[in-house]
Protein backbone atom coordinates (compact mmCIF):
# COMPACT_ATOMS: atom_id res chain seq x y z
CA UNK A 1 0.00 0.00 0.00
CA UNK A 2 2.78 2.71 0.95
CA UNK A 3 4.51 1.86 -2.48
CA UNK A 4 1.17 2.53 -4.18
CA UNK A 5 0.58 5.56 -2.38
CA UNK A 6 4.26 6.59 -3.22
CA UNK A 7 3.83 5.49 -7.26
CA UNK A 8 0.24 6.64 -7.90
CA UNK A 9 1.70 10.48 -6.21
CA UNK A 10 1.79 13.37 -8.99
CA UNK A 11 4.38 15.14 -6.74
CA UNK A 12 6.38 14.06 -3.53
CA UNK A 13 4.29 12.91 -0.62
CA UNK A 14 5.67 13.71 2.67
CA UNK A 15 6.24 10.76 5.55
CA UNK A 16 3.82 12.93 7.38
CA UNK A 17 1.11 12.61 4.97
CA UNK A 18 1.62 8.85 4.46
CA UNK A 19 1.23 8.31 8.21
CA UNK A 20 -1.75 10.61 8.27
CA UNK A 21 -3.30 8.51 5.21
CA UNK A 22 -2.04 4.79 6.23
CA UNK A 23 -2.96 5.91 10.01
CA UNK A 24 0.54 4.85 11.47
CA UNK A 25 3.40 7.04 12.93
CA UNK A 26 5.81 8.98 10.70
CA UNK A 27 8.81 6.39 12.23
CA UNK A 28 6.55 3.59 10.76
CA UNK A 29 6.79 5.36 7.21
CA UNK A 30 10.39 6.06 7.43
CA UNK A 31 11.57 2.73 8.43
CA UNK A 32 8.85 0.79 5.83
CA UNK A 33 10.38 3.20 2.85
CA UNK A 34 13.81 1.89 4.32
CA UNK A 35 12.87 -1.65 3.88
CA UNK A 36 11.17 -0.86 0.43
CA UNK A 37 14.73 0.78 -1.12
CA UNK A 38 16.24 -2.59 0.80
CA UNK A 39 14.23 -4.40 -1.80
CA UNK A 40 15.01 -2.69 -4.68
CA UNK A 41 12.14 0.26 -5.09
CA UNK A 42 13.88 3.05 -6.49
CA UNK A 43 12.00 5.96 -3.88
CA UNK A 44 14.00 8.74 -3.29
CA UNK A 45 13.45 11.15 -0.44
CA UNK A 46 13.33 15.30 -1.38
CA UNK A 47 12.81 17.92 0.69
CA UNK A 48 9.25 17.92 -0.31
CA UNK A 49 8.40 14.14 0.49
CA UNK A 50 9.52 10.96 -0.71
CA UNK A 51 8.63 9.86 -4.63
CA UNK A 52 9.57 7.38 -7.09
CA UNK A 53 13.50 8.00 -8.73
CA UNK A 54 12.11 8.49 -12.68
CA UNK A 55 11.47 12.50 -12.14
CA UNK A 56 13.87 12.44 -15.37
CA UNK A 57 12.81 11.00 -18.61
CA UNK A 58 15.27 9.27 -20.61
CA UNK A 59 15.73 11.87 -23.18
CA UNK A 60 16.13 14.87 -21.04
CA UNK A 61 20.29 15.82 -20.94
CA UNK A 62 21.45 15.43 -17.87
CA UNK A 63 24.96 17.55 -16.96
CA UNK A 64 26.86 19.24 -13.51
CA UNK A 65 27.19 22.29 -12.84
CA UNK A 66 29.81 23.83 -10.57
CA UNK A 67 28.58 26.63 -8.81
CA UNK A 68 30.12 28.74 -5.54
CA UNK A 69 28.17 31.38 -3.37
CA UNK A 70 27.24 32.64 -0.53
CA UNK A 71 24.10 30.76 1.59
CA UNK A 72 22.01 33.86 1.30
CA UNK A 73 22.22 33.80 -2.74
CA UNK A 74 21.04 30.16 -2.57
CA UNK A 75 17.46 30.65 -4.04
CA UNK A 76 18.40 33.01 -6.67
CA UNK A 77 20.75 30.41 -7.90
CA UNK A 78 17.60 27.50 -7.80
CA UNK A 79 15.47 30.06 -9.27
CA UNK A 80 18.02 30.90 -12.16
CA UNK A 81 17.76 27.26 -12.95
CA UNK A 82 14.45 26.30 -12.71
CA UNK A 83 13.41 29.65 -14.52
CA UNK A 84 15.05 28.34 -17.16
CA UNK A 85 12.68 24.85 -16.94
CA UNK A 86 15.87 23.03 -16.27
CA UNK A 87 15.33 20.60 -13.01
CA UNK A 88 17.80 20.67 -9.85
CA UNK A 89 18.35 17.13 -9.48
CA UNK A 90 20.46 17.20 -6.33
CA UNK A 91 23.75 18.95 -4.67
CA UNK A 92 26.98 17.66 -3.84
CA UNK A 93 29.71 18.69 -2.32
CA UNK A 94 33.12 17.19 -1.91
CA UNK A 95 34.08 17.11 2.40
CA UNK A 96 37.23 16.82 3.57
CA UNK A 97 36.85 14.02 5.65
CA UNK A 98 33.52 12.03 4.10
CA UNK A 99 34.30 12.70 0.41
CA UNK A 100 31.30 12.96 -2.03
CA UNK A 101 28.07 14.04 -0.01
CA UNK A 102 25.50 14.50 -2.28
CA UNK A 103 21.19 15.83 -1.38
CA UNK A 104 18.66 14.43 -3.95
CA UNK A 105 16.85 17.99 -4.62
CA UNK A 106 14.20 17.33 -7.52
CA UNK A 107 13.17 20.89 -7.62
CA UNK A 108 11.18 21.70 -10.72
CA UNK A 109 9.53 25.28 -10.03
CA UNK A 110 10.14 28.33 -7.89
CA UNK A 111 7.36 27.01 -5.85
CA UNK A 112 9.90 23.64 -4.67
CA UNK A 113 12.86 26.23 -4.18
CA UNK A 114 10.58 27.99 -1.76
CA UNK A 115 9.80 25.12 -0.07
CA UNK A 116 13.54 23.73 -0.06
CA UNK A 117 14.28 27.12 1.31
CA UNK A 118 11.72 27.63 4.08
CA UNK A 119 12.94 24.26 5.44
CA UNK A 120 16.71 25.40 5.64
CA UNK A 121 15.88 28.47 7.08
CA UNK A 122 13.74 27.06 9.76
CA UNK A 123 15.76 24.60 10.09
CA UNK A 124 19.43 24.29 12.25
CA UNK A 125 21.01 22.81 9.63
CA UNK A 126 22.60 24.78 6.88
CA UNK A 127 23.58 23.77 3.62
CA UNK A 128 25.68 20.91 2.36
CA UNK A 129 27.37 24.10 0.56
CA UNK A 130 27.98 25.68 3.75
CA UNK A 131 30.53 22.75 4.34
CA UNK A 132 32.76 23.75 1.29
CA UNK A 133 32.62 27.48 1.95
CA UNK A 134 30.11 27.85 -0.64
CA UNK A 135 31.58 25.34 -3.51
CA UNK A 136 29.19 23.01 -4.58
CA UNK A 137 27.80 20.66 -8.20
CA UNK A 138 24.36 20.57 -8.67
CA UNK A 139 23.23 18.17 -11.52
CA UNK A 140 20.80 19.57 -13.42
CA UNK A 141 18.14 17.54 -16.38
CA UNK A 142 17.46 20.23 -19.27
CA UNK A 143 15.93 20.00 -22.50
CA UNK A 144 18.88 19.59 -24.69
CA UNK A 145 22.60 20.06 -24.46
CA UNK A 146 21.39 23.82 -25.98
CA UNK A 147 19.33 24.21 -22.84
CA UNK A 148 22.04 22.94 -21.02
CA UNK A 149 24.87 25.28 -22.18
CA UNK A 150 22.03 28.23 -21.93
CA UNK A 151 21.93 27.52 -18.03
CA UNK A 152 25.66 27.65 -17.94
CA UNK A 153 25.96 31.48 -19.43
CA UNK A 154 23.08 32.60 -17.19
CA UNK A 155 25.05 31.16 -14.06
CA UNK A 156 27.75 32.41 -14.83
CA UNK A 157 26.63 35.87 -15.76
CA UNK A 158 24.77 35.87 -12.64
CA UNK A 159 28.34 35.02 -11.24
CA UNK A 160 27.45 31.58 -9.83
CA UNK A 161 29.71 29.94 -11.81
CA UNK A 162 32.82 28.58 -10.97
CA UNK A 163 36.03 29.05 -13.47
CA UNK A 164 37.04 25.47 -15.47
Amino acid sequence: MLFELIKQSKSPISASALSKTLGVSRQVVVGDVALLRAEGSEIIATAQGYMLSGFVTPNQFKGRLACRHSASDAKTELYIIVDSGAIVVDVVVEHEIYGEISGQLNLRDRNDVDVFIAKVESSKIGLLSELTAGMHLHTVACRDMAHYDDLRRALDSAGFLMSE
